[in-house]
Formats: C-alpha cells, structure tokens, sequence
C-alpha cells in the first residue's frame, strides 16, 4: 500500500485513453478486469464520465508480479499520482 495521501492536494485521476496508455490491454479487458476486482475500480464522477485514481494505478503496477504476462514493471508507461499542475 501506499502512504496516506496528502488531502492538501487532489488526487490525480485519469480518464479511460490515460488509463489504456498506461496499462497495455484492450478496453473490454480492462474493464473484465476491473469487474473481476483485478484492477483498481473506477468512479463516475457524472452521468458517462469515469475516471481512475492514478495513485490506485500505479500501486498495482507496482504490485504486478516480476513473471505477469505483462511483462516486467516498467516495460508500460508508468503513471504518475502526483498532479503535473495543481
């Protein structure tokens, strides 16, 4: 797990074409994964627009196993839970 977030900052959140380019799967994958419990659950945050924390993100890339069939970490793009801009 990670440390406890800092609440004087927003969580960074990322939106599904983020999502797909940090995490190399399809989007029906992904979202099998997710209703599997496999990968972090996302959040709608209106009517049709869901979003994924990008500290949850990175806490499983960092989890996967060095032998996952994704291949090692650090072969995706990594994704940051820091806000570039806040």
């Amino acid at each position: 797990m990670t440390d406890t977030p800092d609440d004087s900052q927003p969580r960074r959140m990322l939106t599904l074409k983020e999502v797909l380019a940090a995490v190399p799967v399809g989007r029906t994958t992904l979202f099998r994964m997710e209703k599997s419990g496999r990968f972090p659950a996302s959040r709608y945050v209106s009517a049709g627009r869901r979003l994924w924390f990008a500290d949850e993100v990175a806490e499983w890339q960092t989890a996967l196993p060095h032998n996952s069939r994704m291949g090692k970490p650090g072969d995706a793009h990594r994704v940051s839970a820091h806000p570039k801009n806040v």
